[in-house]
Order: structure tokens, then C-alpha cells, then sequence
């Protein structure tokens, strides 16, 4: 039987959108009927300096990326490509937690491909929305802030949950909302309905990371809400206000966090 950390590191590798689509539903499907093994392959799980991506979009410093406003049919196309950046990478993101992290129970596996089934799934309604626009993904620049972060957690799970569904994943949930309403604004109904699917369904990818940060947390002997407040403070990364509570607390956010990360940006 195949390895599913196999079938992870081929969905990780895989340079081109169709084909990183197409694999990540046959292993999703693979899953689910029990033909992958979770028993540990020999070879231990190597750093992934970059996952297979295409050769565009070109990746460049945020600072470089034009700010464009939503009047324009072009400013919603960067908008939209700028999400289906974020989603791309965010099937990379999930699929590497399923390959590097070996010693989880079975439940963390299910929940991480069933992640990356629904990081797939909004590329893929992103894409088709750029289409609408005439566009392609790889029409405008991107960055690559979120594998760099997956490159500064691949020694710790714990780190990991913490800083990635806990922290990038949560700031679409508090930033959305509003991108909801601005495309709203200008009569873009279709990417609209395509935000609240991906709204509603971010609450359970981000409620997923505070499940696992619980559970490594319970592993080490730590407190989870204090010794994430302190790896905010070591770790430093961006936070901004205002912060979606309602959609945070169901994702498994105390309160007395959220009043910790206010402390954090208003300091």
C-alpha cells in the first residue's frame, strides 16, 4: 500500500495548477477509500526550499505589488489573483503539514487532506472567476510570503499550527468580510459568492489549526493560551487590527486571546 506522505510529496511537487489539482483529489479520494498507509517511510521528510509551482506568477517583494483600486475590471482581476495566489500556496501548506509531521495520530491526516480537497477547490473557483476577467493564473506578480513561512516552521508542528492556520489563515477570516462588501460595492456578485464559500469554509482550515496547536501544546506540558500569546511576541509576526471575533471564536479562539492579539497591535 502506498504511503501517504508519498502522495503528499507528489502533490507538493507538482509544477503545474491542472495537474496539482488532479493529484490532490486522486489522493484525497485515495484517502478516504483506505488505500494510503500512514506507517512512516524510510526516508525521512526533506526541506522543500520551493513546491512545484509554474513559472508564473513571478514572485516578487509585497512592496513591488501595485495597489489597484476595485473601479476597474483589471483591479478586481488582481484582487481575484492575488486570493487564487494565497489558495494555491495554501494547498502547498497543507499538504507539507500532512508530509513532514509523521508521529500524529490519523485524525491530523484526515484533517489536513481535507484541507488541501478545499484549498483545491477555491483555486479552482478562483481560476474559473479569473477566466470570466480574461485572465490567467500568472497574469500579474505574486509574492511568496507563505511558503517562506512554511519554511520557517518545517521543524515544528507545533510552530507550524501556531503560525500558519493561527495566524495567515486567520487574517483572511478577518479581512475578507470587508473585501466581501468593497466587490459588493461594484456590482461583482459572482466573486462575492465565490469569498463567502471560501469565508465559511477558511473558519474550519483555521478552527483545524487550534485544534492541533491544543493538541501539541498537550503534548509538551504547555499552556496553549499563554505560550501562544508568548510565541507572538518572540515570533513577531503581522498582525492587524480590527480582528473578525465572531468568525475567530468559532475557530476555536479564546476570548482572552483575542483581547491578547489587541494588546499585541495597539501596543
Amino acid at each position: 500500500m502506498e504511503s501517504v506522505f508519498d502522495a503528499a510529496w507528489r502533490c507538493l511537487m507538482a509544477a503545474q495548477p491542472a495537474e496539482k489539482l488532479s493529484l490532490t483529489q486522486a489522493a484525497v479520494a485515495a484517502w478516504r477509500d483506505g488505500r494510503l498507509s500512514v506507517e512512516p517511510v524510510t526516508t525521512p521528510p526533506q526541506r522543500i526550499a520551493q513546491p512545484g509551482r509554474p513559472e508564473r506568477p513571478r514572485l516578487v517583494p509585497p512592496r513591488e505589488l501595485p495597489q489597484r483600486g476595485l473601479g476597474s475590471a483589471e483591479g478586481r482581476a488582481a484582487l481575484i489573483h492575488a486570493i487564487a495566489h494565497i489558495e494555491f500556496n495554501a494547498i502547498d501548506l497543507a499538504w507539507d503539514a500532512v508530509y513532514r509531521f509523521r508521529d500524529m495520530p490519523r485524525a491530523f491526516y484526515d484533517d489536513w487532506i481535507g484541507v488541501a480537497h478545499d484549498e483545491a477547490r477555491h483555486f479552482g473557483l478562483l481560476s474559473r472567476r479569473l477566466a470570466d476577467y480574461g485572465c490567467l493564473y500568472g497574469d500579474f506578480d505574486a509574492h511568496n510570503g507563505l511558503w517562506e513561512m512554511a519554511l520557517r516552521t518545517d521543524g515544528d508542528c507545533l510552530l507550524r499550527m501556531a503560525l500558519v492556520p493561527r495566524v495567515l489563515e486567520a487574517r483572511g477570516l478577518d479581512v475578507t468580510p470587508g473585501m466581501i462588501e468593497r466587490l459588493r460595492s461594484v456590482g461583482d456578485a459572482e466573486t462575492v459568492a465565490v469569498l463567502e464559500v471560501i469565508l465559511r469554509e477558511e473558519v474550519a482550515h483555521v478552527a483545524a489549526g487550534t485544534r492541533w496547536f491544543h493538541w501539541c501544546c498537550a503534548r509538551q506540558g504547555l499552556e496553549p493560551e499563554s505560550h501562544f500569546e508568548a510565541l507572538m511576541r518572540s515570533q513577531r509576526p503581522a498582525l492587524k487590527q480590527p480582528f473578525n471575533r465572531d468568525a475567530r471564536i468559532a475557530a476555536g479562539f479564546s476570548t482572552a486571546e483575542l483581547e491578547g492579539l489587541e494588546r499585541m497591535t495597539t501596543a
